[in-house]
């Protein structure tokens, strides 16, 4: 029996070590569009690679905001251990970061890469590069073959794995939505989600400064509304904010009502609570023995042990402090507005950046016509699902990528019917 993987990520590379594994006389060959395979997973976790999550699979669920019930079957498949158990084999070690998070131990994500291509070579699996598949060959409601670069490969099995919208570069350009709707598929909104924002000019000051173990919420003012809440790392840009506690809350951001036009009429706000460990009478005596112990300085010279230099201007701009005022001048009332707005420091966010910006995306072939328990089309007999391109998505730190894994591998476990 002949099966062809679409798509050379990992989750196309896992669908086809799967198929191996479980029906050896198989022969499985990717076709990938890119000169290599894996472009995407380079870039992951900063070119770290953040592999998975520590956390037992029963929570994974619940860091998948896009239909994450839909992978119960998967995730009992192939877990968290498994790919790390599938990595030591190839001698990446890993190791647990902070917020449970698995990176490999060389801090490189072209070892991950290369473990998934050495057991491709292993398990004698063909991968053909350069190869653009432009459309799926469907006769009697079954997938039959493939027409790549303008000629016809045919095959028993089909595997669609070419990822989602994002990050374009790496191959990303939504091919599979197109191939899936010609034969018949659904394709659910697209939107680029774990995105970073635009925001208030007030971002542009402080461009560079990466703020850890703060506290965050994303608020819908029009209706006092808590959209978000988190706790851990950020960073401000040109353009606004990043880092993962601000992707994680666009995650639950893109799927809001009205949220749009909600962004364009200045209703959702970042609130940051820049000393979470401090309640506010706590904050409160700690800035009053650092006035103490500089009570002659400009106070925009007197916060440098409590906050971060590039952060400050901003913090004492929006308490309506002048920053050139000494401190023994400072009033009760400025103090308590310093305070205030240190526990809670607002940014008015404008809008998301551009889906080509986006870490994953939101939306793509709809649940309800695969298979929850093989990845199978119900639509098109023996033509499987894997990876971004359902429509599937999760918050940062690792999440992702073990959807990737546990929905290739299903993928390439499930015998098609008649074919052994």
């Amino acid at each position: 029996m002949k099966v062809i993987v679409i798509g050379g990520g990992p989750a196309g590379m896992m669908a086809a070590i799967s198929e191996r594994i479980h029906n050896i006389n198989n022969e499985v060959i990717i076709l990938e569009k890119m000169e290599r395979c894996g472009r995407k997973l380079l870039i992951t976790g900063k070119g770290r690679c953040n592999i998975t999550s520590s956390i037992n699979m029963d929570e994974f669920i619940k860091n998948i905001p896009g239909n994450g019930k839909f992978l119960y079957s998967c995730f009992k498949n192939f877990t968290n251990i498994d790919i790390i158990k599938f990595l030591n084999k190839h001698g990446v070690k890993t190791k647990e970061e902070r917020g449970n998070r698995i990176f490999p131990e060389s801090d490189s994500s072209k070892d991950v890469l290369e473990a998934f291509i050495e057991e491709l070579k292993k398990l004698k699996i063909k991968v053909f590069t350069n190869t653009k598949v432009n459309h799926i060959i469907v006769k009697e409601n079954t997938a039959v073959g493939v027409i790549a670069n303008n000629e016809k490969i045919m095959a028993d099995k089909v595997v669609l794995a070419t990822g989602g919208k994002s990050y374009p570069l790496t191959g990303s350009t939504g091919d599979g939505y197109r191939m899936a709707q010609e034969i018949g598929h659904s394709i659910t909104e697209i939107k680029g989600s774990l995105i970073p924002m635009n925001a208030e000019k007030i971002c542009k000051n402080m461009q560079g400064l990466n703020l850890k173990n703060v506290k965050i919420n994303i608020k819908d003012i029009s209706k006092n509304k808590i959209i978000y809440e988190d706790f851990g790392e950020m960073i401000f840009t040109h353009f606004g904010v990043s880092g993962p506690v601000i992707l994680s809350g666009s995650a639950h951001l893109v799927r809001y009502n009205n949220i749009i036009e909600l962004l364009k009429n200045n209703q959702i706000i970042l609130n940051i609570d820049l000393k979470p460990g401090l309640s506010e009478e706590k904050l409160d005596d700690r800035v009053l023995r650092d006035f103490a112990e500089q009570k002659n300085k400009e106070i925009k010279n007197s916060l440098d042990k409590l906050l971060p230099q590039k952060i400050i201007n901003d913090v004492l701009e929006k308490a309506g402090i002048n920053k050139n005022k000494i401190v023994n001048e400072i009033t009760k009332i400025e103090r308590k507005k310093l305070v205030n707005t240190i526990k809670s420091f607002s940014i008015q966010l404008d809008s998301f950046r551009s889906i080509d910006e986006a870490i994953v995306t939101s939306g793509g072939v709809n649940i309800k016509e695969i298979n929850p328990s093989t990845m199978e089309s119900k639509i098109v007999k023996n033509l499987f699902f894997a990876g971004e391109i359902i429509d599937v998505d999760a918050y940062t730190g690792g999440f992702n990528l073990q959807i990737a894994y546990s929905t290739g591998y299903t993928a390439g476990m499930c015998k098609i019917e008649g074919k052994q």
